[in-house]
C-alpha cells in the first residue's frame, strides 16, 4: 500500500485546510496516511475545552495563552485582516458547500489517517498530551517521524 507523511508545521487556516484535502484524498484511496503535527501546527489538534492536568511554570502559560487552541481558532496565513478574511473564508466555504477543518479531522480519523503529535515542541511549549483532541494517537520523537517518512513514496511539509 502506498505510503505519505505530512509534516504539520504551520498552524494556518489555509495551509491546513490543504494538507487535510490531501490526506483524506490519499486515504480514500487507499494509502497509508500519517500526519505529524509539530510546532504551530500542534494547535490544529488541541482541544478547547481540555485542560492541563499538570500545574504549569509562567513560560508556558504565556504559549497557552497566545497560541489558538484548536481548529476553530487558528487565522489565515493571509489576508487575515484582524479576522475578518477568516469570517469570509469560512463563510464562502459554507457556501460552496466545503466542510470545515473540524469536519475534515474527523472524516481523516475514520478512514485511518494517523494523527502524531512531536513531543519536542510539546515540551518547550509546556503542552500536555491531555490537551489535544481525542483523534491524537500518540506523541512521537524524531526517530519515529523519521521511521514514518523512511517508507513513505510522498513526504509533504506544510
Amino acid at each position: 500500500m502506498p505510503k505519505v507523511t505530512i509534516v504539520m508545521f504551520s498552524g494556518d487556516l489555509d495551509k491546513a485546510l490543504s494538507a487535510f484535502v490531501i490526506a483524506t484524498g490519499a486515504a480514500a484511496m487507499g494509502w497509508d496516511v500519517t500526519i505529524v503535527f509539530t510546532f504551530w501546527g500542534i494547535n490544529i489538534v488541541r482541544d478547547e475545552k481540555k485542560k492541563a492536568i499538570r500545574r504549569k511554570d509562567f513560560t508556558s502559560k504565556m504559549f497557552e495563552l497566545i497560541m489558538p487552541k484548536g481548529a476553530n481558532k487558528l487565522r489565515l496565513s493571509k489576508m487575515n485582516m484582524l479576522g475578518l478574511g477568516k469570517a469570509m473564508m469560512k463563510k464562502r466555504m459554507a457556501a460552496k458547500n466545503v466542510q470545515s477543518l473540524r469536519q475534515f479531522i474527523k472524516d481523516a480519523k475514520e478512514l485511518g489517517v494517523k494523527f502524531l503529535v512531536c513531543g519536542l515542541p510539546m515540551e518547550i511549549m509546556g503542552l500536555q498530551k491531555e490537551e489535544f483532541i481525542d483523534e491524537v494517537d500518540g506523541i512521537c520523537t524524531v526517530s519515529e517521524y523519521l521511521r514514518e517518512a523512511k517508507g513513505a513514496e510522498l513526504n509533504l511539509f506544510i
